[in-house]
């Protein structure tokens, strides 16, 4: 039985969704600079914000996991919820933006929300893409990658917009892209039904299974290199660069990964996902290793290495989260994705926090290099699905 034609309204909504929703991820770091001048806050206060929302997420991926809410009540009614909650988390940040105790404990309501958005939406594409997933999460986490490095576009335009339209800005679009994708994309027909128990065994899947284990190992190494490498671009431009251009060139090598995501999605329905993964691990992991030379290039080599960089270091996300979503049992699917996405972004705590204090002691092109760990750990890793696909394409 051939699975029926996913209507076309549907991967246009879950993309405009997705975006929409994960736009609250860095609605406070995009204002950062106008907070500062008004209340006197430190550099200092911007990481601090990043890492509670980051902690939040992390928390709200394990709840969500262990309680395998995305497997237990109808995904699109989740979706809703945790756009809905996070928006007014970030209306309450807003009210309450000069306390900076209440700031840090709305931005980690915000994170724990987002465990309700992102890997959510991941779910419902799955549900509805049997087939041309790849393709389908490309996108989908394509309108994460940009609503991620939206966040520099805003801060370009904060001179212009005054800070507390863009925060209810983004608080509107999030509750209404979680409104759009519940009035406009029902139950994916087919869909497996939703399980009334705790899966324990689905989530050991990460271990024991060992197609899953290879996917998920993989991710892992992925997320030691890119939120750091997010988070370093802006000093690695600081050498040449400064003010609104700055921020601008930013935003287009960050949201280049765009091009890595989609683009890869449509290489890997001829290609496969774990070879479109490892194709784009080993580049970046290659960008990384060419910092020290090419840090002090010219301005032309300089830029393409960064874009280079920035479209590889994203665009093997929606290859990883498509194996580990193939391979996990169908029952748990929701769960076992949000529970991976948890230990993803703990990974990438780790390496932020690391690399963060080293870049005040060690040069860029000196440390950079050490991203690359990530890459290689996760192509060893990778390597047996790789394999399993070459031999089936022979």
């Amino acid at each position: 039985m051939t699975q029926p034609p996913v209507p076309r309204h549907v991967l246009p909504v879950l993309v405009l969704a997705q975006f929409a929703g994960t736009s609250l991820w860095f609605a406070v770091n995009a204002v950062m600079p106008d907070l500062q001048r008004e209340l006197g806050w430190p550099t200092a206060a911007l990481g601090t914000l990043t890492a509670s929302l980051q902690f939040g997420f992390i928390a709200g991926t394990l709840v969500f996991a262990l309680l395998a809410i995305a497997d237990r009540i109808a995904p699109r009614r989740v979706f809703l919820v945790c756009a809905l909650a996070g928006a007014a988390c970030t209306v309450g940040a807003w009210a309450m933006v000069s306390d900076y105790t209440a700031l840090l404990a709305w931005r980690f309501a915000t994170g724990f929300f987002l465990a309700g958005i992102y890997p959510v939406g991941m779910k419902i594409a799955a549900q509805w893409y049997t087939r041309g997933l790849g393709a389908a999460l490309g996108l989908l986490i394509g309108a994460l990658v940009l609503g991620s490095a939206s966040a520099h576009a805003l801060r370009a335009l904060s001179g212009t917009l005054p800070w507390p339209t863009l925060m209810l800005g983004v608080a509107a679009m999030a509750a209404l892209g979680g409104v759009l994708l519940y009035a406009a994309v029902g139950d994916a027909p087919g869909a497996v039904a939703r399980v009334t128990t705790l899966q324990w065994r689905a989530l050991a899947t990460l271990w024991t299974d060992a197609r899953v284990r290879s996917s998920v190992l993989g991710y892992f190494g992925h997320m030691w290199e890119l939120y750091t490498m997010w988070v370093l671009v802006p000093l690695i431009l600081a050498t040449r660069l400064q003010g609104a251009t700055l921020s601008w060139t930013a935003f287009f090598v960050l949201g280049a990964g765009v091009i890595g995501c989609a683009g890869g999605g449509w290489v890997a329905l001829r290609w496969g996902s774990a070879r479109v993964a490892g194709a784009q691990l080993a580049t970046s992991g290659l960008c990384c290793l060419a910092a020290p030379w090419a840090m002090h290039a010219p301005d032309a080599l300089f830029y393409a290495w960064l874009l280079l960089w920035g479209v590889t270091v994203s665009g093997d996300s929606p290859q990883f989260s498509t194996l580990t979503a193939r391979n996990a049992p169908p029952q748990a699917v929701g769960s076992v994705l949000t529970l991976t996405n948890s230990i993803g972004f703990g990974i990438s705590i780790a390496s932020i926090l690391l690399f963060v204090s080293l870049a005040d002691r060690v040069p860029l092109g000196q440390l950079v290099p050490w991203l690359a760990l990530g890459p290689a750990l996760g192509l060893w890793a990778l390597w047996p699905l790789v394999q399993a696909e070459r031999s089936r394409s022979g």
